[in-house]
């Protein structure tokens, strides 16, 4: 049985669809290493990674396919593959990986990442001997369409450029900026025309300990936000939550969403925008 959403907007009746049958609590995605599963020779890379599913293809309305969230073990990665039909971005949280796009590999400091476009190639490997934090998003051209065309390379071991000729993004508080409308301070890492997909940007976000971000809704974006350190509170229409490192939150077309910060500590998002349509965005503050 479905529960009662109230309906902030008239147009919020497509998020209604998805998510009505269930509370803000229930529909946010928690790290959880205890779930993480085991897998061997992801795409044909070397040694294995530990990692779960946070959010798959009913998630949002748009066309996120995956979130997935784990770890590279020493020595191990994901070898070299094609997808057509998606676009995808690996993300490391801490230590050092090779990240691989068409051919070419560069190593990147975390928290870093390597978007790589559709119909392009990737991989990526960690060399050191420590377990590094690791984050896929995939984000498909087709609702629900995935694809993968594997190389049978692991990319261990190959040459390296000392600087990417790819593009990557840098998850660096210190390039972080303050924003008129009381949002904390952010930065877009990654801007819509990078993308070939209805991906639109991934910002990051801190908000200060005490404060609150600025309450907005989308029209035509939705938005998942992924915790990178701290704790605190999720408001999304009239639910509020806790939350915390690890967790995943989606924010569906026309929620009204802010956060509050009721820790001692900086609370800081990595944040996943996907239009309806390509470069139809919008951002509407919230009094």
């Amino acid at each position: 049985m479905q529960h009662p959403v109230k309906l902030v907007f008239l147009c919020a009746l497509a998020s209604v669809a998805l998510f009505g049958r269930e509370s803000l609590a229930g529909r946010i995605a928690h790290t959880d290493p205890a779930k993480y599963r085991h897998a061997p020779s992801v795409h044909k890379g070397a040694g294995s990674l530990d990692f779960m599913s946070l959010l798959g293809s009913d998630s949002l309305n748009t066309n996120l396919f995956f979130l997935h969230r784990g770890v590279i073990q020493p020595k191990s990665g994901i070898g070299h593959h094609f997808h057509n039909q998606c676009e995808e971005m690996f993300v490391i949280f801490d230590g050092e990986a090779e990240f691989t796009i068409d051919g070419r590999t560069s190593l990147l400091k975390g928290p870093a990442g390597a978007l790589c476009r559709m119909g392009h190639s990737h991989a990526i490997y960690n060399p050191t001997d420590k377990p590094v934090q690791w984050m896929n998003i995939n984000v498909s051209n087709v609702k629900g369409k995935y694809d993968a065309f594997d190389l049978g390379d692991s990319r261990a071991g190959v040459a390296l450029d000392a600087v990417p000729v790819f593009m990557t993004m840098r998850l660096d508080k210190a390039l972080l900026r303050p924003v008129d409308s009381g949002l904390g301070i952010r930065r877009r890492a990654l801007s819509p025309d990078v993308f070939g997909t209805n991906w639109s940007w991934v910002d990051h976000i801190v908000v200060k300990p005490g404060a609150r971000s600025g309450k907005e809704r989308h029209e035509g974006v939705e938005e998942v936000y992924y915790v990178m350190n701290g704790q605190g509170i999720a408001r999304i229409n009239d639910e509020s939550c806790p939350i915390r490192q690890g967790d995943a939150i989606p924010v569906a077309f026309n929620e009204v969403h802010s956060f509050d910060n009721n820790a001692s500590a900086d609370l800081e998002f990595l944040v996943i925008g996907i239009a309806r349509s390509r470069f139809v965005l919008d951002t509407v503050p919230v009094p």
